[in-house]
């Protein structure tokens, strides 16, 4: 089969290696493995992470590495064969304080798809727990169903944010995540929201997903006077916006990533309103819920694909993901 490994900071090789061996369950909970025929991965601004930094957070690079966790497939063998499933890209352990207090996207010991020592979905084939594939119904397509995964980073953060119902929201940040998390806001209630992002096209996506005002990040938001600020961009000047436009008391949600593991902001500036902050740690059990939105319609997500390449075409398609030119770059292996 086919995958696609980085080497390096930028190396990413496509070869050939044997067909995934079935593997003993890690922990006596763990049902057995499926074998998917992986369809469509999408790029996350994680892996590029991965791919600019060969590391991401306190993660480096260790070995060669299969990138991507934004994943459907169809099961290939067993009962399920020829079942189309969203691969939840989380093993938690289970066992954990963070596991059994119900938080098992915090989980200490989890192994997560392209992260550490656990290879991700840019192959061919793949083994997966099978509790962790998601049926598909079949008006969700696969390419809709990779981005199930960020869909539900978004669902996490809203969550997490405690928006009232009607409250004044801010969306700092408009790449996928920041966009599929309007199309929540506006299912959920919530306006006016404001998005604010440095790229034109990005800015006109956010007007078509439901912000109600669109700006650049110079924009003067300190008497917005949200209710609650979601910063979805991992960067300093992306923080201080989100706490600018927030009121006295309000809430500021951290979904992006920041590079080389840090993040600042004015001190006084979170003090004198008093503001709590929440950090978003990938999703906790939400796949279900996102399934149903995209089911039933509440939320687009095939529009959002402005880009799909072979698994050939890996570096090309990470290049294109870099230079943000779109909106999601999808392989399909």
């Amino acid at each position: 089969m086919r995958v696609a490994r980085l080497y390096g900071t930028g190396d990413i090789r496509v070869g050939d290696e044997p067909e995934p061996a079935r593997t003993a369950p890690v922990r006596p909970h763990e049902d057995d493995e499926a074998l998917v025929r992986v369809t469509a991965v999408g790029i996350c601004g994680s892996d590029l992470h991965w791919w600019t930094e060969g590391a991401i957070g306190d993660a480096k690079l260790s070995r060669p590495l299969v990138l991507g966790h934004e994943g459907a497939g169809v099961i290939a063998a067993g009962p399920r064969r020829g079942e189309r499933v969203a691969i939840d890209p989380a093993i938690p352990c289970e066992a954990c304080r963070a596991c059994h207090d119900g938080y098992r996207n915090l989980c200490y010991n989890v192994r997560f798809a392209g992260h550490g020592e656990t290879d991700g979905m840019l192959r061919e084939q793949l083994r997966w727990p099978a509790r962790l594939l998601h049926p598909l119904p079949d008006q969700v397509s696969d390419d809709a169903g990779a981005l199930l995964e960020p869909l539900g980073v978004a669902l996490h953060a809203m969550d997490l944010g405690h928006v009232p119902f009607g409250g004044r929201v801010t969306v700092v940040g408009c790449g996928p995540i920041g966009l599929l998390l309007l199309q929540v806001l506006r299912v959920d209630g919530s306006g006016p929201v404001t998005a604010v992002e440095p790229l034109s096209h990005r800015r006109e996506a956010a007007a078509g997903y439901g912000a109600d005002e669109v700006a650049e990040p110079d924009a003067d938001l300190t008497g917005y006077g949200a209710d609650v600020a979601f910063e979805v961009a991992g960067t300093d000047d992306a923080v201080r916006l989100a706490m600018q436009s927030v009121r006295p008391g309000g809430r500021v949600v951290l979904a992006g990533i920041p590079d080389h593991d840090v993040t600042t902001f004015p001190a006084s500036l979170a003090r004198r309103k008093g503001l709590t902050i929440a950090m978003v740690r990938r999703m906790n059990d939400v796949y279900p819920r996102a399934i149903g939105l995209a089911a039933r319609g509440a939320v687009a997500l095939d529009p959002l694909v402005s880009r799909r390449a072979d698994l050939d075409e890996a570096v090309t398609a990470f290049a294109t993901a870099q230079r943000r030119v779109g909106l999601k770059v999808l392989i399909v292996p």
